[in-house]
């Protein structure tokens, strides 16, 4: 029994600890700006919608990966998933929380466009330096 609650307790740590630092990232990305290249490749004009996050993924899948964004992404899609099912089950409830919500899968989309501008200059810097090395 003992056993049982530590699990319980261990994992509701764990799934606490996880949300706090997808939100950390998602926040981090919220204050940088995009380019406006990325903006016209992304289709977003200054705000995503939660419905773009899918495509900007795709997109994201596309460019080479930079080396150390492949966690952070996967986080932010596993909470990006976790904000789409809570939205689907509980909005209906609570529909007090369905701003908040949504306002967190635009920001998780926001956060997809910011990786994707990331991947894009590392992308032209990774040319740059090839062109330079071949003359």
């Amino acid at each position: 029994m003992i056993a049982a609650a530590i699990l319980v307790l261990s994992l509701g740590a764990l799934v606490q600890f996880f949300i706090s630092y997808s939100r950390s990232l998602v926040a981090a990305a919220a204050a940088q700006p995009l380019s406006v290249e990325t903006q016209e490749v992304a289709g977003i004009s200054t705000s995503a919608r939660g419905e773009d996050f899918a495509r900007l993924l795709q997109l994201l899948e596309l460019c080479p990966e930079r080396p150390h964004d492949r966690g952070e992404i996967r986080a932010v899609r596993s909470y990006f998933r976790l904000v789409s099912a809570l939205r689907w089950s509980l909005a209906r409830l609570l529909p007090s929380l369905q701003p908040w919500m949504e306002a967190q899968r635009a920001q998780c989309a926001y956060f997809a466009a910011v990786a994707l501008d990331r991947r894009i200059a590392f992308s032209r810097g990774v040319l740059a330096a090839q062109l330079d090395n071949s003359r």
